[in-house]
């Protein structure tokens, strides 16, 4: 998979960028501030139609814009793929595929995909569970499109329950507590078969690139919150976790089983990441669970999505550095972004960006 060209307006601080993007490795070079980490996350929003660094789409038009245009095509192992995005301030957002609109976000992620590695990524191993289930929730939905709305089904039956908990009065349950038990089991169980799935598949990849990396093993697994006994599916086990806690939700007026309490564990050797990982172990942990996704995808779709990386050599020592960059070339079509020269790969493609302008040399 490889993006042929990309053109930006104004979309954070490029008034207008237009870019034919070279294979292999393509690295965007300039000074904080001035419009690198931008350009990749415009690359990120054509393919992915989600920023990896805000939750809402209105930060990302210019300022005195109302509305932001991405342009790009990429060329798949299934055809050529044209994507035209614009991206509104407010209102429903524009998308066409080979000129025809999309309706299905969704339609789009299952022809193109990439994936973004950023530094607030470090989150992830240092940061709280709810990064952590972030990130498989991506993962999950990165590797399987079709599967995204297994998320927010599982979310709005939760508030649900949760606003039935927390209203209620007296010792007993209250009378529709029972059908948001069905609906937090039926949904819960989806999101934790997905996770399940996205961390097998992610775990050895990402241990492999770290012992690439770092010269040791990076060991992930999934705590799921609530798991199945013998002969039992993963709904009915819900079921059951959730009487079993009946007495201790109503009292505390929250939902106390399901996914939104699952963790992901990782260990470096035989130690916790999140506890005694040094800065550069914590940080070559983030970058490699995001290279093992890369892998992952790769198996899934076929061919490797496009990768894209921000600042990814500035939290590593000199020995990582040359190892993670060795192999960049590798890995089908990269881009980096890096803050001087001294940080681009051999043989890499240059872009100069300075003030949201870009020169390609």
């Amino acid at each position: 998979m490889r993006l042929l060209w990309l053109e930006v307006r104004d979309f954070r601080n490029h008034r207008e960028t237009s870019v034919e993007v070279p294979e292999g490795v393509v690295a965007a070079v300039g000074p904080n501030a001035q419009g690198k980490t931008n350009l990749l996350e415009a690359a990120h929003y054509l393919l992915t139609l989600r920023s990896p660094r805000v939750a809402s789409d209105q930060p990302l038009v210019r300022a005195g814009a109302d509305s932001a245009f991405l342009r790009g095509e990429v060329a798949t192992a299934g055809g050529r793929v044209l994507v035209e995005v614009e991206v509104r301030s407010s209102g429903a957002n524009r998308i066409q595929v080979n000129r025809s609109a999309v309706r299905r976000k969704r339609d789009l992620r299952g022809r193109v995909r990439s994936v973004m590695f950023l530094p607030e990524d470090l989150a992830v191993i240092q940061g709280e569970p709810d990064d952590r289930r972030r990130f498989m929730d991506e993962a999950g939905f990165t590797l399987w499109p079709a599967e995204e709305a297994v998320r927010p089904a599982y979310d709005r039956a939760l508030r649900q329950r949760n606003r039935l908990l927390k209203e209620h009065e007296g010792p007993e349950p209250p009378p529709d507590l029972e059908a948001w038990d069905a609906e937090v089991a039926r949904h819960g169980a989806g999101l934790t078969s997905v996770r399940g799935r996205a961390v097998e598949r992610v775990s050895p990849r990402s241990g492999d690139e770290f012992e690439r990396v770092a010269g040791q093993r990076l060991l992930v697994s999934y705590a799921a919150s609530v798991e199945a006994g013998t002969g039992e599916d993963l709904e009915a086990a819900m079921l059951r976790r959730l009487g079993e806690r009946r007495e201790d939700e109503l009292v505390r007026r929250t939902t106390l089983v399901g996914p939104h309490r699952d963790e992901l564990d990782m260990a470096v050797g035989e130690l916790a990441a999140r506890r005694f990982a040094s800065h550069g172990e914590s940080w070559a942990g983030a970058l490699c669970l995001r290279l093992g996704l890369w892998g992952a995808v790769t198996a899934e779709a076929g061919e490797p999505p496009i990768l894209l990386l921000d600042d990814p050599f500035s939290g590593l020592d000199p020995v990582r550095r040359h190892r993670l960059g060795e192999g960049l070339a590798e890995r089908g079509q990269v881009l980096i972004a890096v803050p001087d020269e001294a940080q681009v790969p051999a043989g890499a493609a240059v872009w100069e960006v300075e003030g949201g302008r870009v020169r390609a040399r």
